[in-house]
């Protein structure tokens, strides 16, 4: 799997947080992006055909703050526990995978990657799901590792 690094600009998001404990990810997800969901739907021109993004805060305490939430048109009031939240911005290895929704191929490029060419993770990752297609091996999901900053 190739890894490309790119200078990424923050997209806007409407989100529902949640702390997840390592591996509960698939089960935490949907009831976050239903409820993302509904508030969308409840404003008009908020989306228009923006994405599933999950944003993920990395720290050496568990839990995993995740961010589950859809690409948005511009910010809003917060409603409920739906937010307003952007993606970071900088450097980031960036890995595309197709298929089925176990990302750890992808995953695992970006690490390798990062490891041959002497970078660190900063401390976030996140992942743009791509239109679901009726066969899921024509699925894209494109992860991003936001990468520190290299020192002089």
């Amino acid at each position: 799997m190739d890894v490309d690094v790119q200078l990424v600009v923050p997209r806007r998001l409407a989100s529902v947080r949640r702390e997840v404990v390592a591996g509960e990810v698939g089960s935490a997800w949907r009831p976050a992006l239903d409820l993302v969901w509904a508030f969308v739907r409840t404003q008009p021109g908020l989306w228009t055909d923006g994405h599933n993004v999950f944003v993920y805060h990395h720290s050496t305490d568990a839990p995993l703050r995740c961010e589950f939430g859809v690409e948005v048109t511009r910010t809003f009031d917060p409603a409920g526990e739906v937010y307003p939240t952007e993606t970071p911005a900088g450097e980031a290895a960036v890995a595309v995978h197709r298929g089925s929704y176990d990302l750890t191929e992808a995953y695992d490029a970006i690490t390798r990657w990062m490891a041959s060419n002497d970078r660190e993770p900063a401390g976030h990752s996140w992942e743009i799901y791509g239109d679901p297609t009726p066969d899921p091996a024509g699925n894209e999901t494109t992860v991003f590792q936001l990468l520190r900053p290299r020192q002089p």
